[in-house]
């Protein structure tokens, strides 16, 4: 489970201090450190370390929906579900991954076309 050693492994443990914004018992969200928006959130697994998109297997759809479900309810309990937003998960160097262990970005609060580049 290479994400344990990721920094990501270490907010999961509480080793390193993170803006958490949600938990339950299968996801952990926190503040992006470097926001590309003004809501910019991050939706990781808690329990199943995976390093990229890439490699899923079949049976991690259920993981993958969770964080889904997860950026939608944090969405709506935030308030600007209604007006919108986006998630995003990027794989690999050239997509700008630099954290390799899966997670999702949540971006909101300013209409889609003003946001820059997603790294991490």
């Amino acid at each position: 489970m290479a994400g344990n050693d990721t920094i990501f492994g270490k907010i999961i443990r509480r080793e390193i201090p993170a803006d958490i914004v949600y938990e339950n018992d299968e996801v952990l969200a926190f503040r992006d450190i470097a926001p590309q928006a003004p809501v910019h959130v991050l939706f990781i697994p808690k329990h199943d370390p995976i390093a990229t998109l890439d490699d899923l297997q079949p049976g991690d759809a259920a993981l993958v929906g969770k964080l889904v479900l997860a950026a939608a309810d944090y969405a709506r309990r935030e308030g600007f579900a209604e007006n919108g937003y986006r998630v995003v998960m990027n794989c690999r160097d050239d997509a700008g991954q630099t954290v390799f262990h899966i997670h999702l970005h949540l971006l909101a609060g300013a209409p889609l076309g003003h946001f820059g580049a997603l790294g991490r």
